[in-house]
């Protein structure tokens, strides 16, 4: 961890909180009251974000291991705001439940680049030995 200032630790750490935060506060009691249910696509989705949640406070532990996640929410995020909410913007269609999702994405958006070690990733992720882009 002495590649990735302690600043930027904290930073990755206080990330994937936020992230483990919203998840358990949007997911975690609807997949409490919904156990039992009969089986639909939400039970699908809510079983990943459960999982994306636990990813979550794993990357609160081990912040540079999990930064995966972290690419993730970036990917996941960027792509609902082209894909979906700015076509509904463009045509005056966002209702309230889309513009709530919208400002958290966009929140996503923004702060995920900023607390990413992007030169740690660089030398991690696409130059290190064996790398699939080298």
């Amino acid at each position: 961890m002495e590649e990735v200032g302690i600043v930027r630790i904290y930073l990755l750490r206080g990330m994937y909180f936020l992230i483990a935060l919203g998840l358990g506060l949007s997911v975690i009691p609807y997949v409490v009251t919904a156990s039992g249910n009969p089986v639909d696509p939400h039970t699908v989705i809510n079983s990943i974000l459960i999982g994306f949640f636990i990813m979550a406070l794993l990357g609160i532990r081990y912040p540079l291991k999990m930064l995966p996640i972290l690419f993730l929410e970036l990917i996941w995020k960027l792509f609902w705001l082209l894909v979906f909410a700015l076509p509904m913007y463009l045509n005056h269609e966002l209702d309230q439940y889309a513009r709530d999702v919208a400002f958290a994405c966009v929140m996503g958006v923004v702060l995920t680049p900023l607390v990413i070690p992007w030169r740690y990733v660089i030398k991690h992720y696409f130059v290190a030995k064996g790398s699939a882009w080298r």
